[in-house]
């Protein structure tokens, strides 16, 4: 009878390990934002989606390109009413009416959009907003709702708030996740949203992101406190009472979770909103340390394991992100352009578990790439060869002038220290400004002429681990204008410092 008891027990032990793992596919998510100079079409992006198992998607908008690409996919999808409209959704019932009808309603039809949740604004309680969105958020979550609910999208699509660690107190009045309470200047108005969402049946969202506190802590902030895995390095584990926190993750959300009990709703269910590691434009921005941060969350996912103060609720999150955006901002820091766990044109970085498979084999596995991803011709704009001249000084002016109009214009952020491509010499990295203006402008030939400075060529122009990209075939992403810079001058200053060395 061994042999039989010892089957089934084998038995077993699988079928639960692979409803843990179901339950853990499930509960995965990833932010697919379009903040880019030229867009992959949104067909080719969902089926990216498809293909690597992702069964939620959350956007930041709800633009109908990105909707029609998943149409049909069944991906979970949570789109957004960006904070711009939060004033006017809240204010007035029929704009959030117009909203639904516009956003959800029209995507509510067999082969559609399967939309299950809208977030209302993103971090509308940001400090740096100074207010500007708190008296709006509530009234606008409640119209937005009311609207699902009368339109008969209610019982399947919630309307939620994204928040971040922002709207806890300061560390020092929480020194130990226990000690979680919310900023005195928006714990009315959360105890006012999470009443709401309690009544509505909706999740409240939080974005967690421990590489920001590792960036913003500095050395001072232990390394493997940051991972899954690191056992909260030299420093050791946070102890709060009879429970050890050793990352900050499971601190962060557990200090989400004793601010609710604050308020009375400790039970709320929450949903990760963001969570990632950036692998470029810093010194700890790499695709090494993203992935390490990658398996062990994705390991815990799988497992169906929460936190300390919530052991059984499993982990529901989006990654984020899925692509990297080269024309979002770069005020919280370079790597703000590089969060992809997929470059640009929708090549994975490293190996990825996303399927969360376990074993050693998935976890070096690399996720599957686009396809079908059409590029402009191999092409590059250099420095030319024969730049330069007996008057020095005037040469560097129109050298420094063009980089700069370049970097003003697109993405120099790999170029900074402890980057990608933070080794070039001045001539290369005078051809990778070059080149990064030539290819968002979509290759037209006046866009590599930079005073006479530069040349096309159609050999591969990247030096090492720094890519020289080719851009791909595409829309135009509806963020800054081509001619608005939207970098800061303290980069654009490191770039030409650099290139007049």
């Amino acid at each position: 009878m061994a042999a039989p008891r010892n089957g089934l027990l084998s038995w077993l032990v699988v079928a639960v390990a692979a409803t843990v793992t179901a339950a853990g596919v499930d509960a995965l998510g990833v932010n697919w934002g379009t903040m880019s100079t030229r867009r992959l079409p949104p067909k080719v992006v969902a089926r990216l989606l498809t293909d690597n198992g992702f069964k939620k998607v959350k956007i930041f908008d709800a633009d109908e390109r990105t909707m029609q690409g998943l149409a049909g996919t069944g991906i979970e999808t949570m789109v957004a009413v960006p904070n711009d409209l939060l004033a006017a959704v809240g204010g007035d019932y029929g704009r959030a009416r117009q909203w639904v009808k516009d956003n959800v309603t029209r995507y509510a039809f067999d082969g559609g959009v399967n939309i299950r949740l809208v977030a209302v604004g993103n971090e509308p309680f940001l400090k740096a907003y100074n207010g500007s969105f708190d008296g709006v958020t509530v009234p606008a979550l409640r119209n937005i709702q009311r609207a699902l609910d009368e339109a008969g999208h209610g019982a399947a699509v919630k309307a939620t708030v994204p928040v971040n660690a922002d709207v806890y107190d300061s560390p020092a009045s929480n020194p130990v996740p226990s000690a979680g309470r919310f900023r005195d200047d928006v714990a009315g108005v959360m105890a006012e949203m999470c009443r709401f969402l309690n009544r509505s049946g909706a999740p409240l969202t939080v974005n967690i992101y421990p590489f920001l506190s590792l960036y913003y802590g500095g050395d001072g902030f232990p390394l493997d406190y940051a991972f899954f895995d690191g056992g909260a390095g030299s420093g050791g584990p946070v102890v709060d009472g009879r429970v050890n926190y050793t990352n900050v993750f499971d601190a962060n959300f557990d200090t989400l979770v004793s601010a609710l009990r604050r308020i009375g709703f400790g039970h709320l269910p929450v949903v990760v909103g963001e969570v990632g590691w950036p692998t470029d434009g810093g010194r700890r921005a790499t695709p090494a340390l993203a992935q390490r941060f990658y398996a062990g969350l994705l390991r815990r996912i799988a497992a169906g394991r929460g936190t300390p103060l919530r052991p059984r609720a499993r982990i529901e999150a989006y990654l984020f992100g899925l692509l990297d955006e080269d024309a979002k901002s770069v005020a919280p820091g370079n790597f703000e352009r590089h969060w992809g766990i997929f470059t640009f044109d929708g090549r994975p970085k490293f190996p990825l578990d996303l399927r969360l498979r376990g074993g050693a084999a998935a976890a070096t596995a690399m996720p599957a790439p686009a396809r079908g991803v059409e590029y402009l011709p191999r092409r590059w704009c250099v420095l030319s060869p024969s730049a330069g001249g007996d008057d020095a000084g005037a040469w560097q002016a129109r050298l420094a002038d063009s980089v700069g109009y370049a970097c003003a214009r697109a993405d120099c952020t790999a170029l900074g220290y402890g980057c990608s491509c933070g080794a070039l010499d001045a001539r290369g990295n005078a051809s990778y400004a070059f080149n990064a203006y030539y290819q968002a402008q979509g290759q037209v030939e006046a866009a590599c002429d930079f005073q006479g400075l530069a040349v096309v060529v159609d050999k591969d122009a990247s030096r090492g681990a720094c890519n020289f990209s080719v851009q791909v075939v595409g829309s135009a992403a509806p963020v800054a204008a081509a001619g608005t810079p939207v970098r800061t001058e303290a980069v654009l200053a490191a770039v030409l410092a650099l290139v007049l060395l």
